[in-house]
């Protein structure tokens, strides 16, 4: 059993996304974890905070480290989160004299904040790969379909003629700026966090920024100064998540209208039975598009509740973005996947040359 439609067993074949959710799995956030305290080590061992020989045992034991997931979940029910209980495992599997270098002077939220931004790094490359080929699928559409004619409709009811030239661009446009959106905002929210116990890189010998410089290079993300409590980086993803299935969701609500028996503006490629209407045809996909959109535009008022963190630490804000922001990246993969099926089979019918099949 689950309680998210998006892994669940049978709803998932719907509406799940399996490369998105490999990005949020246990594996794929141990394995981050554990490429954050390889990074840590060599980055303060190059800075002489760590002996050569204890960073080189720790990278060693994190290549091959499999943790205890019984002992994982026994250290997250007590402490809140997973850091503390995989650092102790960890620190186990390293041995003496070398296991005090493990994870000094880092705190959980670097670890666990790190490895999401490390994780973001391949949905970001997810999104964008899909967001391309779906404009360019549009493009293609409107070069082969694009001098359709169509009615314009607005508050619902008849306006003037358009093409489909026109419609088409009212869907492409937004991706595009979607992709802009992204490139610009990648370097904000592809950084590291490194912070230490209050956010201040203190222990280290004046060196807490050059630590930062070499784990970030390390890593492959940016440097940033400490970002705990300053959360409007995954707050603007999120928006951004949020604004692409708004967009996608047009462009289903659009499709699901226009493919009405009664319009018959467009055909699609495939659509779903009804148990009782066996002539029925149904947009499934478009319909999908609107729900998601609906999901993430209220998913986003309940991330951004988590901008409020207290002073210099928040379990609770921390907590409620754990609870958010996978939801949304699942849901705006599915929407670019259905979107991508609809796009792909879609053929735009004169008025009045459709006929009976056009909902279909």
């Amino acid at each position: 059993m689950t309680v998210s439609a998006f892994d669940h067993p049978i709803l998932g074949a719907l509406i799940g996304d399996a490369e998105a959710a490999k990005c949020f799995s246990l594996e794929a956030d141990w394995t981050a974890m554990l490429a954050f305290e390889s990074a840590l080590a060599e980055a303060e061992a190059a800075l002489g905070l760590v002996p050569a020989e204890a960073a080189r045992r720790i990278v060693e034991t994190c290549r091959d480290f499999a943790p205890d997931r019984r002992r994982l979940a026994e250290g997250v029910a007590r402490d809140g989160v997973v850091a503390p209980a995989l650092v102790a495992l960890l620190r186990e599997a390293v041995g003496e004299p070398h296991a005090a270098f493990v994870h000094r002077t880092a705190t959980s939220q670097d670890v666990i904040d790190t490895s999401l931004t490390i994780r973001l790094k391949s949905v970001c490359a997810l999104m964008e790969s899909r967001l391309v080929a779906l404009v360019e699928t549009l493009s293609r559409l409107a070069a082969r379909d694009g001098a359709v004619p169509l009615m314009a409709r607005t508050r619902m009811q008849r306006a003037l003629p358009i093409t489909a030239a026109d419609k088409l661009r009212a869907w492409r446009e937004p991706l595009e700026r979607a992709l802009a959106r992204l490139a610009e905002l990648k370097p904000r929210l592809l950084v590291v966090q490194f912070g230490g116990p209050v956010g201040a890189r203190g222990d280290l010998e004046g060196k807490g920024d050059a630590v930062t410089e070499e784990l970030a290079r390390r890593l492959g993300l940016s440097a940033a100064p400490c970002w705990h409590v300053e959360r409007d980086r995954l707050g603007e993803f999120a928006a951004w998540l949020s604004l692409v299935a708004g967009s996608l969701g047009k462009l289903g609500q659009d499709v699901a209208l226009m493919a009405q028996n009664e319009i018959g503006e467009v055909r699609l490629a495939g659509g779903g039975g009804s148990s009782a209407m066996a002539h029925k045809s149904n947009p499934v996909s478009a319909e999908i598009l609107v729900a998601l959109a609906r999901f993430s535009a209220g998913q986003l008022g309940t991330l951004h509740q988590a901008l409020v963190h207290e002073n210099e630490r928040s379990g609770a804000a921390w907590t409620l973005e754990w609870l958010t922001l996978p939801p949304m990246v699942a849901a705006t993969a599915s929407a670019l996947r259905h979107a991508a099926t609809i796009c792909e089979g879609l053929r735009f019918v004169e008025p009045g040359a459709a006929g009976p099949e056009a909902g279909r």
